[in-house]
């Protein structure tokens, strides 16, 4: 892969990690950020504060200009916050060239149009016009950014219906310790990424309040049968949600002492209000963002979604988190 141009949007700790993913796999890495003072930092450290242990290489780029960034790439990688994924791309589209191959790491679905994040930059490049032929990947998977940062062993899968896209894609991000699948289910990949976070909010909440194992698996496997249902309302495919993007993320952020998802809902369980937990933990909470989507999603496709409703009871105050139990234990008897 030596050569190769890569443009990373965000330098956060899953840009970070990939930018020095590619950058030691010989990629020529340029990272941009909205924050300028993150890019010092970058620069000048080699580190980043939230990951431990990990050493950037000499010969990486940082850039405040979002056109160095876009210009004469072989992939673009969209790595911002879901909530900065459109502002980003409307600042970013005029610049990029078209047949550009943009990957999107970003999880979750916007509140007012629905959309995920592929869709939100797709478009956002209609918008820009001279656009029609970008191919937009989703890459998603079970990967904390802090363990792919120190080459933990990681598998993630690239979602796109172009599968030349996706296979360039498997083939430019593969290494010896990460290792790309690839699948034409862009939507249930993107799906299954921005769900389990607040599926990981009720687990978190749950283990804040004190219950077991027994109840953590019970959330994570019902939680990954309203996933399911909501996908397959929406046209995706049901093996998707028992993949990597699926029920493989919805593990490792149901379980995971990385998870900012579990560890927000954790504190909510022991009755921290949802801003201080927000605060608390420091960093974006993705299931938060996601929450609100999830929930008209489910109204819209008629899928029924108790998890997520009584996640969305709890943080808007209409339910003590101490009370969830009864709420969902109480359902009717069904099966399964």
């Amino acid at each position: 892969m030596i050569n190769l141009k890569i443009g990373v949007l965000g330098a956060g700790t899953w840009g970070t990690a990939l930018a020095r993913l590619l950058a030691v796999n010989g990629c020529d890495v340029t990272m941009w950020s909205a924050l300028p003072q993150e890019l010092v930092t970058l620069g000048t450290t080699h580190t980043h504060p939230n990951l431990p242990g990990m050493i950037l290489p000499e010969g990486m780029h940082f850039t405040a200009d979002i056109e160095e960034v876009c210009g004469d790439r072989d992939i673009l990688l969209f790595a911002v916050p879901s909530v900065f994924v459109r502002s980003t791309a409307q600042k970013a589209a005029p610049h990029i060239p078209d047949g550009q191959i943009i990957v999107d790491v970003a999880k979750g679905v916007e509140e007012k149009t629905l959309m995920t994040m592929s869709e939100i930059i797709e478009e956002e490049l209609a918008r820009a016009g001279g656009r029609d032929h970008c191919r937009v990947v989703a890459l998603s998977g079970p990967t904390h950014a802090e363990e792919v940062a120190r080459d933990l062993p990681t598998v993630i899968v690239a979602g796109s219906a172009d599968a030349a896209a996706a296979r360039r894609v498997q083939q430019v991000f593969t290494t010896p310790t990460f290792r790309v699948y690839t699948s034409t289910d862009r939507r249930g990949v993107e799906l299954g990424g921005a769900v389990k976070n607040v599926i990981a909010l009720a687990v978190g909440i749950a283990m804040g309040l004190g219950y077991g194992d027994n109840a953590k698996a019970a959330l994570i496997t019902r939680g990954n049968a309203e996933l399911t249902r909501l996908g397959i309302a929406m046209g995706c495919q049901p093996e998707t949600f028992a993949g990597l993007s699926g029920m493989g993320d919805l593990i490792v952020t149901c379980t995971s002492m990385h998870s900012r998802n579990l560890h927000a809902g954790m504190l909510i369980g022991r009755g921290m209000d949802v801003e201080t937990a927000k605060k608390e933990v420091g960093q974006v909470v993705e299931g938060i963002n996601a929450l609100p989507a999830a929930c008209r999603l489910a109204k819209k496709y008629k899928v029924e979604m108790p998890i997520v409703e009584v996640v969305a009871a709890i943080l808007s105050g209409r339910l003590a988190a101490g009370d969830a139990l009864a709420a969902l234990m109480g359902r009717q008897l069904k099966q399964e």
